[in-house]
C-alpha cells in the first residue's frame, strides 16, 4: 500500500507549504481583489465550482486507498475500532459544540458580535462532525501504524459519515439556534462523501482488476502530490476570499484556533488513555488516537461554503482548522512516537 513509501517533501513539510500558502492567499487576495471576487461568484447552488474541484483533487486519491474489503478484518481485533467509533460519533462532536459556545457564546462574548459568534460556532461544530479520511493515512504512516487496521477504521467511519454526518450537524446546528438548510448540507454530502467514494471505489476496482495491489499503490502514489496541491491550492483560495476579515482582525485567528486546539489535545489524550488502559497494541493505538483527533477538514469547509457561502465566518472558522490541523497533529505524531514502549508490542 501506499502508506508504506516514505514520506515525500510535500508531506514531511506539509507546516511549511500551508504556510506559505496562506500568506500567498491574504497577498493575492489584497493584489488582485476581481480575481477573487470572479472566482468567489462561479457556485451554484452555494457550491463553488473552482473548490469543489480543488477539493476533489485532494480527497480522491485517498477514496482510491480505502479498500471497503478489508472490513471483513474488524472481528479478529475489534477495540481499536470500537473505541474510535466512539470516540469519533459519540464524543467529538458533542465537545466541539459544548466548547464553541462556551468560547464564544461566553468566554469571548465582550470581542465578538452574536451573529459572528454563531458563524464561528457552526464552522467548528462542522469540523468536530467530520472525523478525517484523507490525512489519516499520513498520520498513521509516521507512527509506522498498522496500515490494513487503518484502512478498516478509515472504511467503517467514511460508512458511518455517509448517513450520519447530516442529522448530526443538523441536530447541533439546531440546538444552537441556527437554521439548516437540509438541501445543500445534503447535497455537500453527497459531493464531498458520497460520489468520492463511489468513484475511487470503482477506480480501485478497475486498477485492481489490471494489475492488483500493485497498480493501485502506484496509481495512489502518482495522484499523492495532486491532493496536496489541491490543498494548498485551497488554501490560497480560501484566504485570498477571507483576506480582508483575516487582516483587518488578526486575533479573531488566535479566538477561533483556542476551542479547536483545546478540542485536539482533549480527544487524542481520551483516546489514547484509553486505547493504553484497554492495552491496545501501539500500531493500532496510535492510530485509533490521531483518527479520533484529526478533522476531514476538507468536507467541513465545503459544507460551510456550501451552507452560509465563502466569505462567511464559518468558511473562515473551518479554514482555521486546516492552519491548526497540521501542526497539532504533528505535535500528536511526536508525542505518540515517544510513548510507544508504554504499550504492548
Amino acid at each position: 500500500m501506499a502508506q508504506s513509501s516514505p514520506l515525500g517533501v510535500f508531506e514531511r513539510w506539509l507546516s511549511l507549504w500551508v504556510g506559505l500558502a496562506i500568506i500567498a492567499g491574504l497577498g493575492l487576495g489584497q493584489l488582485f481583489p476581481p480575481v477573487f471576487t470572479s472566482l468567489a461568484g462561479l457556485e451554484y447552488a452555494s457550491v463553488n465550482f473552482p473548490v469543489a474541484l480543488l477539493i476533489w483533487a485532494m480527497i480522491f486519491p485517498m477514496m482510491v486507498a480505502v479498500d471497503f474489503s478489508s472490513i471483513r478484518q474488524i472481528g479478529k481485533r475489534p477495540k481499536g475500532l470500537i473505541l474510535t467509533v466512539i470516540v469519533n460519533w459519540l464524543v467529538k462532536p458533542f465537545t466541539m459544540a459544548a466548547l464553541a459556545v462556551l468560547f464564544f457564546e461566553h468566554v469571548f462574548a465582550g470581542l465578538i458580535a452574536p451573529d459572528d459568534a454563531e458563524q464561528y460556532i457552526a464552522g467548528l461544530i462542522l469540523l468536530g462532525a467530520a472525523p478525517c479520511t484523507a490525512m489519516v493515512f499520513v498520520w498513521s504512516q509516521m507512527t509506522r501504524g498498522d496500515p490494513a487496521y487503518t484502512l478498516v477504521q478509515v472504511s467503517v467511519n467514511d460508512l458511518i459519515m455517509v448517513v450520519a454526518f447530516a442529522p448530526i450537524v443538523a441536530l447541533l446546528l439546531g440546538v444552537t439556534s441556527i437554521d439548516v438548510p437540509w438541501e445543500t448540507l445534503l447535497l455537500s454530502v453527497a459531493l464531498y462523501v458520497v460520489v468520492p467514494l463511489a468513484a475511487g471505489a470503482l477506480t480501485r476496482r478497475r486498477l485492481g482488476a489490471q494489475g492488483g495491489e500493485a497498480a493501485v499503490s502506484r496509481f495512489i502514489t502518482a495522484a499523492k502530490p495532486f491532493s496536496v496541491i489541491g490543498l494548498l491550492l485551497t488554501v490560497v483560495l480560501l484566504f485570498g476570499f477571507q483576506g480582508p476579515l483575516i487582516l483587518a482582525q488578526p486575533g479573531l485567528i488566535a479566538l477561533i484556533a483556542t476551542p479547536i486546539i483545546l478540542q485536539s489535545y482533549g480527544i487524542f489524550a481520551l483516546a489514547y488513555a484509553a486505547a493504553w488502559a484497554w492495552k491496545i497494541p501501539f500500531p493500532i493505538a496510535a492510530p485509533c488516537a490521531l483518527i479520533a483527533t484529526s478533522n476531514f477538514f476538507e468536507l467541513a469547509v465545503a459544507v460551510a461554503i456550501g451552507l452560509f457561502g465563502l466569505n462567511s465566518g464559518a468558511a473562515l472558522a473551518t479554514v482555521v482548522g486546516v492552519l491548526v490541523e497540521v501542526p497539532v497533529m504533528l505535535s500528536l505524531v511526536a508525542l505518540a512516537n515517544g510513548t510507544r514502549r508504554r504499550f504492548p508490542a
